[in-house]
């Protein structure tokens, strides 16, 4: 069973990076309460709010964590400039985000260095 540590938090040209490791492939509720703790915090400390959620691992998530990082882009929309992206989706991942229509309320980029370049500009 591989060990549960806590997701990789970084800033790279000025943006905060949350990035969820090969532990987070399944985001399921067992997990997402030292999970939200987490994105909640690197969300609220980021300067500039500027944020980009790497998912270049998970393979699966459920209704509870896109309330999850919807409350993380509410509460960045409430700063001044502040910005949300998502990176490295997954097939069935993207695939949820899109049917739900929410790529119209987050970019969704291919990598964490494109989503840097975009988040940006």
């Amino acid at each position: 069973m591989t060990e549960i540590t806590s997701p990789r938090v970084y800033q790279q040209d000025e943006v905060t990076v949350i990035e969820l490791g090969e532990e987070y492939e399944n985001l399921d509720e067992a997990v997402l309460t030292d999970l939200r703790n987490l994105i909640l915090k690197a969300v609220d400390e980021a300067d500039p709010p500027l944020v980009v959620l790497d998912l270049s691992h998970t393979k699966f998530f459920g209704s509870s964590f896109i309330e999850l990082i919807f409350r993380a882009w509410t509460r960045l929309q409430a700063r001044d400039g502040g910005k949300f992206v998502l990176s490295g989706l997954m097939p069935y991942c993207k695939e949820v985000i899109e049917i739900t229509h929410l790529d119209q309320l987050w970019t969704l980029y291919d990598s964490v260095d494109e989503a840097i370049v975009g988040i940006q500009s």
